[in-house]
């Protein structure tokens, strides 16, 4: 081999190791997200918190959070995993209220993790949005992309997940997400505003904790 063909070659060998590196590292900070992300949250040590002091200031909150890769059919090979959030809220003299959410989580870089946020097709009722609705199947190109959450990129910093999102609404109102969070522990402040007015009823983070 020519002192130009090893070259070449070692070249090649380096190139083919940093991608196979850097692709390794971008799967193992997608695993790490999910380990942490998936599971059972509730808040529910806050609120008893509160209440000993006097005023419940944030709603009961209980995040049921499953890897959704089964239920959606036909989606486009990517670094990441689908996510089915079921949110329940409950507030002092007020029914419960379900969100679900479903979201799709990817690698971005060795160190971060993009949220993009999508809607399910209106044929399906809130109702079944759970994941133990194994009936629950839904082909990618029957999704919508949320048209007001413009999703997140959350940043992997030794054992804490953390992001700040900002989203514009339009007409004035605007959406700021700031979460962090550990692998028993997640805080989530949800910041609503119209013309610089704060909406949301409280201004400290929601403290949910692993219940499973």
């Amino acid at each position: 081999m020519t002192k130009t063909y090893s070259n070449i070659y070692n070249i090649a060998l380096f190139v083919l190791f940093s991608f196979n590196s850097f692709s390794q590292k971008k799967m193992e900070a997608i695993k790490f997200f999910e380990q942490h992300i998936v599971g059972d949250f509730s808040n529910q040590k806050q609120i008893d918190e509160e209440i000993a002091a006097g005023k419940q200031i944030h709603p009961l909150a209980v995040h049921i959070n499953r890897n959704a890769n089964k239920k959606i059919l036909n989606s486009p090979k990517r670094d990441g995993f689908w996510l089915l959030e079921e949110s329940y809220y409950t507030s002092p003299s007020k029914p419960m209220e379900a969100k679900p959410y479903l979201f799709f989580f990817e690698a971005d870089g060795e160190n971060q993790v993009k949220l993009t946020v999508y809607r399910f097709p209106e044929r399906i009722k809130k109702e079944e949005m759970i994941n133990a609705n194994k009936a629950l199947k839904v082909d990618f190109g029957e999704l919508s992309l949320s048209p007001t959450f413009k999703g997140a990129v959350y940043k992997i910093d030794g054992e804490i997940i953390s992001t700040v999102s900002v989203n514009d609404l339009g007409n004035g109102m605007k959406f700021t997400l700031s979460e962090k969070f550990t692998k028993n522990q997640l805080e989530v402040m949800e910041l609503l505003e119209k013309d610089g007015k704060r909406l949301t009823p409280y201004t400290t983070p929601i403290i949910y904790d692993r219940i499973k």
